[in-house]
């Protein structure tokens, strides 16, 4: 029996307010941390608070998204600052119900469904948009961006459900 195995890496593009609250306490540590040196006893208890608030604010902004694609499985994995990996989710082939790009008319009867949608895509429309949805299990959304080689190699399997248009 032959395996198929793909793995694709995805980086998401972080908002405006997490670069903007990582900035604002990256300068209130330094601030404090200097008005530590001066004397000043209550600026250290800041300036650690802020670092700290600093630390998990980048640790939940920059985050990405390993798709695996192995034998009718896709897995995927959440990887926080390049250091943190938790496994998100897996999601079976054969209960797969379509693949297309975001914006394919393939999707047009789909479009009313509700459910639970889960986005692990670069979080931006591109032009062209490279983002693809898939639904699953008939009550579920899930937004992917995988590459080329990852769309042909469900598409190997599952040809009839799987479209690039």
């Amino acid at each position: 029996m032959s395996e198929t195995y793909v793995e694709c890496l995805v980086k998401t593009e972080s908002s405006v307010a997490g670069k903007l609250a990582r900035i604002v306490l990256v300068m209130l540590t330094v601030v404090f941390g200097l008005l530590t040196f001066m004397g000043v006893i209550l600026a250290f208890l800041v300036a650690v608070a802020a670092g700290v608030g600093a630390y998990f604010v980048y640790l939940n902004t920059d985050i990405e998204y390993e798709y695996l694609y192995v034998d009718k499985q896709l897995t995927v994995d959440k990887i926080k600052a390049k250091s943190k990996r938790k496994k998100i989710a897996t999601y079976e082939i054969e209960r797969m119900e379509i693949l297309a790009p975001i914006h394919s008319y393939h999707l047009d009867n789909y479009r009313k469904r509700t459910g639970k949608e889960s986005d692990y895509s670069i979080k931006k429309e591109e032009k062209p948009d490279k983002r693809y949805l898939m639904f699953y299990n008939g009550n579920q959304k899930v937004i992917l961006s995988p590459s080329e080689e990852l769309v042909k190699a469900i598409r190997s399997v599952a040809p009839r459900k799987v479209f690039f248009d």
